[in-house]
Order: structure tokens, then C-alpha cells, then sequence
């Protein structure tokens, strides 16, 4: 239930506060007053779209905010999903817009997103504007209405759960075939090339190896000859190196015995002789392992030839990328030989599934079939004392083609309001006075089932006058006594007379602009604005005391 609301520089809203009650009531006010203002107000704390054209002249931004009682709405759910906090009892909702266009929203204080907010902004409140009145052309919402009443939300959501699988494999099954059918094509050029890279006999690293051996053949005469001479350096007869250090080291034992330091000194020049020695040891045996070999040149060119080849004709740059489009073509070419077992399991699963679907879509069937009679009979007990006497009203239920996402069901509200009257679609034949009351009457039929909170009629009494609107009222009176919260914005007095609380929307001006208002009447004001409504600008004793009439009859039905 809503219980209050704040705006704050809004279009034409300074600054409003006001606390709302449970039950009946109304808002009246002259057109252009603000009463679509407020409702725009209300639209955006329920996650509509913001402009920044809506923030009063002047003001860097606009605040919304809303205080809701949710105790035993069922709504812990949402809030545990969104990890939002709840203390079961109050939700608030604030929505902040700049004059940049930019809009936050938060809810009891942490800031959400606006899918969110959509969300429970249509488990908080039902905003009927005289636009939704067209929502009866409509098959979609005519079967909305009747899977309400059926209360069928678990079943609608099993065979949801079954058709969407049934879809994702009649997808999967399509991808399968087209993907086999271009594999079939391919398959001879694929096997082809399968071959030829078969035939390279690929191996890993092969072609680093073969790329450093070219380089070694390539160079063999200048790397022996070079190996050749270092070892001369260091071997050489007695320039070598080695025939020098060797020398050193005497020289230096020499002196060991008149000069201490000499005898580490010739233990590193001796371990530099060791280590020189080895070093050329290992260049003589590597020169003599340094070969020229023109025919495995000639060779190894053929084999990097035969690698460079294959990675242009494939449009790669290693021999790795060509053992993988090998594993590719291999893997193509496997699933051609299985693809019928694919096509056949898939085939199989498409049918089981499919005949699931229509399990379930017969349920849903069988469950709208009786609700459908329930909305028929129920329909007419309403909108017989709503003056059309000889209604008619049937639910139309034919079968679909294929199943879809709701089942195989469609719905057709058919309607006539004369005696003898053929049945035709609602929105065909019905005025819109019709349209209203049976707009007024499916929401009446459905808001129990769906236990919203709170209700907003917005002129819904178009087109109609008089008892008419009196019946209305009683119905949106009887939507309140429910444990609901009901809110008519109403140009009618005989529904604003049978509200338990009457709010008065007005604008003012001043020297800053004009700005609007909204008051809660006392009795003596209600008098006075029903009167008005009654009998316009000019108000007349007589209007008065119709007035004070309809608020009896207020009185009269709150009493029984």
C-alpha cells in the first residue's frame, strides 16, 4: 500500500507531501490541475523512463519518493534476490533526476538499477490509464486474464521450462543438418587435404630443428676453419696459449720457496691452464664433427621447402598451425561419418520433447477452459448492474497452429451488448463507455487473484455518467473493502462521493509561476467540490444539497 509520496520540483511541484490511505479513495481536480503530473511522478518511481524536461523550470534536479507497507505481500523474495535491505514491514523508493538527464533510484536506501525498480514497481502498484483500455485488442493481455483466474503459474512455468528446451533443440537440430550439409560438401576437398598434410608427415619442432641444421651445412667450411684456427691459438707449438701458461707456472713454482705468495698465484695459473686445455680439447673434437655434406643440405632445403609451401597454400606461419588444421580437418571429417547418429538423436529428442510440449500445453488448455467459464459468468454478474442488461460475453478459445511460448491456446474476448446481438471481438464492437465498465470489471475479477497491493484507476469512468458511475464506484469501493488500497482519479462526483477519502488537486499562481497543489478534503470541502463538480464554476444551493446526498449515500453503503 502506498502511504506517502514526496516530489520535489517536479513540472509544475514545488514541494508536495502527502499521506495516502487504505481503502477507497479519490482524487478530483479541474483538467490541467496536475493530476497526470502526479501519476508521471508515480510512473517514475515504478521505473519508467526519466526526461530531464519533467524538473521544474529553475531547479538542478527533481526527488521522488515513495513510502510502501508490504507486510504480507509476499515480496521477501525479491528482496533477498537483489540483496537489497527488508524488514518485512516498509519499502521506500527514491528517484533522483538531474536537469542533465542523468537519473538514479534507490530502494530503501541502496542503490538499483531500473529493471529492478520495473520490477517492483509492478508488484507494488497497477496504474490503469484510459491508454490500457486498448489493451483489450490485445490476445496476449486476454490471456494474461485468463491464466490469473485459471491460477495456473506453475504449470505455466513448467511447460515454459519444456518449450524452451523443445526450442534450443529444434535450434541445435538445425545447426546439425546445415553443418553436415556444408561438411558433406567439403568432404572430398577436406579429405584431400587431410592427405597432402598426411602425407608431409608433420612432426612438432621438426622445422626449428631443420631451420638450424641448414644454417650449420650452410656455414660448415666457415665454422671449421674458424674452430681450426682458435685451437691454434690455443695449442700452437710454442706461441700456443697453453705452451705460455704452462711456462708461467714453472716460473712461478720457482719461487715458492723465497716468495710465499708465488705458490697460490701458481695454483690459479695452473687451474687456468686446466680449464684453457679442456676448452681446447672440445674445439678440436667440434671441428672435427663440423662436416660439409652438400646432399643432406640439399636435403634439409627440400624438407623446410616442402614446410614453407604447405603454410602459404593454408595461409599459416608454422608448422604447429598445420598439425592443428590437420586435427581440424580430421575432426570435420570424424563428424561426417557421425553426424546421421547426431541427426538422429537429435531428431529423437525434437520428438519426445515436442510431444511434452502438448502434455503440458493440454493442462494449461483444461485449466484456461474453466477459468474461461468462471470469467464468462462472472463478467455478466458484473456488468449487468453496470446498465448493459443483455450483455453476452464469451471467452473464445481455438487452437493454435504450432505451440508458442503461452502454449497452443488463443483467446478472443467476444462480446455483444444487445438482445440477440451477434458475438464479436470486444474491441470491434464495444463504445467506450462499454469498454470501461468491462475494463473496470475484468480488473475487479482479477485483482484478487493477483493480490497487488494497490490499484490506480485514471479516468477510467470515461463515457460513463450518472447510476453508471455510481455502480463503478461501488465496484472500486468493494476492490478497496479487500484489504486493498483503490485510487480513482475521477472527473465524476457520484464516484467521488463514495470514496473514504477525497484529495483535491489544484494549481496556484504566483509571481514565481504557477504551481500545483494536492489537499486531502475535510467533509465541509467535500461538499463544496462535489458541488462544483455538480454544477460547475457557479455554485448553486441546489448542487450543495445534491452533494451532501451523494456523501449520505457514502455513508449509507460504508454502513451495510
Amino acid at each position: 500500500m502506498l502511504k506517502q509520496l514526496h516530489i520535489q520540483n517536479y513540472a509544475l511541484i514545488d514541494r508536495l507531501e502527502i499521506e495516502f490511505q487504505n481503502g477507497f479513495s479519490v482524487i478530483t481536480g479541474e483538467t490541467g490541475a496536475g493530476k497526470s503530473i502526479i501519476l508521471g511522478a508515480i510512473g517514475l518511481l515504478l521505473g519508467q523512463r526519466a526526461d530531464s524536461k519533467a524538473i521544474k523550470n529553475g531547479s538542478s534536479r527533481c526527488t521522488l519518493e515513495a513510502l510502501f507497507d508490504v507486510k504480507d505481500c509476499g515480496m521477501d523474495g525479491f528482496f533477498e534476490k537483489n540483496n537489497l535491505d527488508f524488514d518485512g514491514q516498509e519499502c521506500i523508493i527514491r528517484r533522483e533526476v538531474s536537469a542533465t538527464g542523468k537519473s538514479r533510484a534507490f530502494v530503501n536506501d541502496t542503490p538499483v538499477q531500473l529493471g529492478q525498480l520495473k520490477e517492483l514497481g509492478e508488484m507494488l502498484i497497477d496504474v490503469h490509464s484510459q491508454h490500457q483500455n486498448l489493451l483489450l485488442n490485445r490476445e496476449d493481455f486476454q490471456l494474461s486474464v485468463i491464466d490469473i483466474l485459471a491460477h495456473d503459474k506453475a504449470e505455466t512455468k513448467t511447460y515454459r521450462k519444456i518449450y524452451n528446451e523443445f526450442r534450443e533443440t529444434e535450434r541445435q537440430l538445425k545447426q546439425a543438418e546445415a553443418e553436415a550439409e556444408r561438411n558433406r560438401a567439403d568432404e572430398d576437398f577436406l579429405a584431400f587435404q587431410l592427405q597432402q598434410l598426411e602425407e608431409a608427415r608433420l612432426r612438432s619442432g621438426e622445422q626449428e630443428e631443420l631451420e638450424q641444421e641448414a644454417d650449420l651445412l650452410t656455414h660448415a667450411e666457415e665454422i671449421k676453419s674458424t674452430l681450426f684456427q682458435a685451437g691454434t691459438l690455443l695449442e700452437g707449438d710454442e706461441d700456443g696459449l697453453l705452451n705460455r701458461l704452462k711456462n708461467s707456472k714453472r716460473m712461478l713454482d720457482s719461487l715458492c720457496n723465497v716468495f710465499p705468495a708465488a705458490e697460490e698465484l701458481a695454483a690459479r695459473t695452473e687451474s687456468c691452464y686446466i680449464e684453457l686445455k679442456d676448452i681446447a680439447a672440445e674445439i678440436s673434437a667440434q671441428a672435427e664433427q663440423v662436416e660439409f655434406n652438400p646432399e643432406r643440405l640439399d636435403y634439409v632445403n627440400d624438407r623446410l621447402n616442402t614446410l614453407y609451401a604447405l603454410q602459404q597454400k593454408h595461409h599459416v606461419t608454422h608448422t604447429e598451425e598445420l598439425i592443428t588444421l590437420a586435427d581440424q580437418y580430421r575432426e570435420r571429417l570424424e563428424t561426417v561419418a557421425h553426424s546421421d547418429d547426431l541427426l538422429r538423436s537429435l531428431t529423437e529428442k525434437k520428438e519426445h520433447l515436442y510431444q511434452e510440449v502438448l502434455k503440458a500445453a493440454a493442462v494449461l488448455t483444461q485449466m484456461r477452459k474453466a477459468a474461461a467459464a468462471q470469467a464468462e459468468k462472472q463478467m455478466r454478474e458484473r456488468l449487468i448492474p453496470l446498465g448493459i442488461p443483455n450483455v453476452r460475453f464469451k471467452v473464445e478459445l481455438s487452437k493454435c497452429e504450432l505451440p508458442d511460448a503461452t502454449g497452443t491456446d488463443k483467446i478472443n474476448f467476444l462480446f455483444s451488448a444487445n438482445k440477440n446481438g451477434t458475438l464479436q471481438p470486444i474491441s470491434q464492437v464495444a463504445s467506450g463507455g462499454e469498454i470501461a465498465r468491462v475494463m473496470l470489471s475484468l480488473k475487479a475479477m482479477i485483482s484478487g487473484a493477483v493480490q497487488l497491493p494497490t490499484i490506480i484507476f485514471d479516468e477510467i469512468d470515461t463515457g460513463v455518467s450518472g447510476h453508471i458511475a455510481e455502480k463503478m464506484a461501488l465496484i472500486m469501493q468493494e476492490m478497496g473493502a479487500c484489504n486493498r488500497q483503490v485510487i480513482s482519479i475521477t472527473h465524476l462526483p457520484q464516484i467521488a462521493a463514495l470514496g473514504a477519502v477525497h484529495y483535491k488537486v489544484y494549481k496556484e499562481d504566483n509571481e514565481q509561476g504557477t504551481t500545483s497543489h494536492i489537499i486531502r478534503l475535510n467533509e465541509a470541502q467535500r461538499i463544496e467540490e462535489i458541488a462544483h463538480m455538480l454544477s460547475g464554476a457557479t455554485l448553486t444551493e441546489a448542487a450543495v444539497d445534491n452533494a451532501r446526498a451523494l456523501l449520505k449515500l457514502k455513508k449509507d453503503t460504508s454502513a451495510t
